[in-house]
């Protein structure tokens, strides 16, 4: 493989993002070329990116859209800005982060009952569980003894055997620390 190709497989790229918020007249105080047009605050489907981006002329967009960022041609996105950290999101985009990563926690259920099922230790004293907020030394071992048993199949199966609050609640608020600079692990978002 080229030294190039292996830079690029590297990086971890968004495919599809939700709106989180839609700015008709562009980012306020925003300086250079990209001041004209509309601008749209991201969060990203695989990795939990935060992006910025300009819309196409004559799209409009409302939170919780979904829409494609790939590197093919898109219908509704311009252009991505580039990333963008917790503290850069807008009041309006902070308000819809919560719905927006919930959402696509329940809709990639499969793969987080999967994180529930093979989560490792960290180091001798800490386990990856004990980072999601809510589960402690207790939950972690009733979750550790039960997939033992079985794996488990769904938030509900989970949620059944083992007793703990709502996981999908659980897994965004974990998303919300990491997004946030909160923790110094991270289990499900990139580094900004």
């Amino acid at each position: 493989m080229s030294e190039r190709r292996e830079r690029e497989s590297k990086h971890l790229y968004e495919e599809n993002a939700y709106v989180l918020d839609y700015l008709p007249f562009g980012k306020p105080g925003a300086r250079g070329k990209y001041r004209a047009g509309a601008v749209v605050q991201l969060i990203g489907e695989s990795y939990f990116t935060l992006l910025e981006a300009n819309v196409k002329v004559g799209v409009t967009l409302k939170p919780l859209d979904r829409v494609y960022v790939g590197k093919e041609s898109r219908k509704e996105i311009a252009y991505i800005l580039g990333r963008i950290g917790y503290d850069e999101l807008t009041a309006n985009a902070k308000m819809e982060l919560e719905n927006a990563v919930e959402h696509i926690v329940l809709k990639r259920e499969k793969w987080f009952v999967n994180f529930f099922n093979t989560a490792q230790p960290i180091t001798p004293r800490m386990h990856m569980l004990e980072l999601i907020p809510g589960i402690g030394k207790k939950y972690m071992w009733n979750i550790l003894d039960e997939r033992e048993k079985k794996p488990f199949e769904s938030f509900e199966d989970l949620q059944r055997r083992i007793n703990i609050p709502n996981p999908a609640k659980l897994i965004t608020k974990r998303v919300i620390e990491e997004l946030s600079e909160e923790s110094k692990y991270r289990l499900f978002t990139r580094p900004s």
